[in-house]
């Protein structure tokens, strides 16, 4: 499957130096394919465009998987922390993407359809991602859990 981009926020930036301001651009850019691939990226240049390349190439660069039961959501709830945002992700049957601009991208291009997140702290588009991306890294695959516990995959469906 192909994968789609979406710009989360393009920002314009200076540095002062002795002679003025230098202005540059940063961009925030993540990638999925709808089907449990995705990944963020970021890019700083003089020129909007070629920042927001940048940034996609780095969001190629950095796709991670994530592990989607029947219900087109997450196993198991799970908590990242990034600097001094926290992001809450829990599992849900039939309510949707409940999630801020930001979180709600990621799940939109992963392929989760029902998850409820809840952010703490810094809202900071930037460091949601990073937390993002941490809580999901944190969630295993059934199998994985069924060997590490010596448990039946059918018993872990059942007593979450």
């Amino acid at each position: 499957m192909e994968f789609i981009e979406k710009l989360i926020s393009i920002k314009r930036v200076s540095k002062t130096v002795k002679g003025g301001r230098i202005f540059s651009f940063s961009s925030l850019t993540v990638v999925g394919n709808q089907n449990g691939k995705v990944g963020f990226g970021y890019g700083k240049s003089k020129e909007a465009p070629i920042s927001i390349q940048k940034s996609i190439n780095n969001a190629y660069k950095n796709i991670i998987d994530i592990y989607i039961n029947s219900n087109k959501s997450i196993y198991y709830e799970s908590y990242g922390k990034y600097i001094k945002s926290k992001v809450l992700i829990k599992p849900s049957k039939g309510t949707g993407i409940i999630a801020g601009n930001t979180v709600r991208l990621i799940f939109q291009l992963s392929g989760i359809k029902n998850i409820i997140t809840k952010i703490y702290g810094s809202t900071n588009p930037i460091n949601v991602v990073k937390a993002t991306i941490i809580a999901i890294k944190k969630i295993k695959s059934i199998q994985y859990l069924s060997r590490k516990r010596n448990k039946n995959i059918k018993y872990l469906l059942i007593n979450k």
